[in-house]
């Protein structure tokens, strides 16, 4: 989505310089091609100078100590590159963005942007206020059903063509519909575009307060349209399957006893199949990602295809006869979920579940999981341990303190 995204905004600068010259179609092809070189000359000297101009004059800055004079400099860059670029016939935001992309390079970047972080909050809080001031209330009633037919015909399009190029480029299950939805209202950019087809001429009023009210829409909707993605997603995902077993590698009953269920088939996942299958305990796989299924396949390893919180997948798994059900899964909504259904099923089951950070080991264990393991920390320790080797450490000695480490992070972070 970030990349997508990305492209978006860069897509704007050839459109800020190609719109004003479509008004006049009887030299549109000389105006056009003008228009292109002066943009382009300017863009090259803007990033050409700033990329060799802009560090020294911001370490002449940091040379005087003033961290207020380094927040001045680095916003007095963005505003007059934007009035340079608008004293040449090219927008003043296309200036203010180019100058954005010659500090993103730069040694200074992080700090730049920590810096005016607060600028662009109260910015972006004068953006939505002003988009509020600009929405005209009688032009939106009036033309009520224009604008929802309009609106949705984007929305329902932006959705296809996003959800179609993220399965494109090969993401599976539910990418393509956190994305299309995801990325499905009109893009902030087009206030910049509308007003310079206003001001160029290219459209009228009326059309502009359509776009204008449809973007606000879109917008505000944002959020709404987006939460449908993983519920629309999944009941594509049932009706393309077919029937609920669909897909699905059968496991005798045999296996399905005394076995633990392996949620993930990841690093993790992959590494704690590994070991089971050297230790000899019956152990099963559930994977949602459909690639990765295939790979189970290919490894030998007993698996079934479904989403883990899912309570018929869990069955599909005998839960009810399993000793240990193992989640390397990252997402912590998934795993509470999970966890739940699974007590639910099997109250006794012995659950071993993955923390992405310190904070998450308390929250875990209040959800009733037996082992939470934070990965960051268990690699520390086994650093700790091959250091440990390299002194005259006896194996006891070595065990007892990586057992006090741990005993200790666990107990302050439960």
């Amino acid at each position: 989505m970030i990349g997508l995204l990305v492209i978006q905004d860069l897509a704007v600068v050839p459109m800020l310089v190609i719109l004003p010259q479509l008004g006049d179609v009887s030299h549109l092809l000389g105006n056009l091609t003008r228009a292109i070189a002066i943009a382009a000359a300017i863009l090259v000297a803007i990033v050409v100078l700033g990329t060799w101009l802009l560090p020294k004059l911001l370490r002449l800055v940091l040379g005087w100590g003033s961290r207020e004079l380094f927040l001045v400099s680095v916003v007095a860059i963005g505003v007059g590159v934007g009035f340079a670029t608008e004293h040449f016939g090219l927008s003043f935001a296309l200036g203010a963005f180019v100058a954005g992309l010659v500090l993103s390079e730069s040694e200074f970047s992080h700090q730049a942007l920590s810096d005016v972080v607060p600028l662009r909050d109260i910015f972006g809080l004068l953006f939505f206020v002003s988009v509020g001031m600009l929405l005209d209330p009688a032009y939106a009633l009036a033309n009520a059903g224009t604008i929802a037919a309009v609106a949705a015909l984007t929305v329902i399009g932006k959705s296809v063509i996003f959800g179609s190029l993220t399965r494109a480029f090969g993401y599976f299950n539910m990418a393509p519909w956190i994305v299309g939805l995801g990325l499905s209202q009109i893009g902030e950019f087009t206030f910049v575009l509308a007003r310079t087809g206003v001001t160029s001429g290219m459209l009228s009023k009326p059309t502009y307060n359509l776009v204008l009210t449809c973007t606000v829409l879109t917008m505000a909707f944002s959020p709404l349209i987006a939460s449908l993605a993983l519920p629309l997603g999944r009941v594509f995902q049932r009706r393309r399957t077919g029937s609920p077993g669909a897909g699905w590698i059968e496991v005798s009953e045999t296996a399905l006893t005394g076995h633990v269920i392996v949620a993930g088939y990841g690093r993790g996942g992959r590494a704690a199949a590994k070991a089971l299958d050297r230790a000899n305990i019956p152990f099963l796989v559930v994977e949602f990602n459909h690639a990765l299924f295939e790979s189970i396949a290919g490894d030998g390893y007993p698996a079934i295809w479904g989403d883990i919180t899912s309570e018929a997948v869990l069955r599909a798994a005998n839960i009810a006869r399993a000793k240990v059900l193992i989640l390397t899964l990252p997402d912590q909504a998934t795993i509470h979920l999970t966890i739940s259904r699974a007590r639910r099923l099997h109250p006794k089951i012995h659950t071993i579940a993955r923390a992405m950070r310190a904070g998450q080991v308390a929250e875990l264990r209040r959800h009733r999981v037996d082992a939470v393991i934070e990965p960051e920390f268990e690699g520390g320790m086994e650093m700790v341990r091959q250091a440990l080797l390299q002194y005259d450490t006896t194996d006891a000695n070595t065990s007892r303190v990586i057992a006090a480490a741990k005993a200790e992070f666990y107990a302050e972070n439960s």
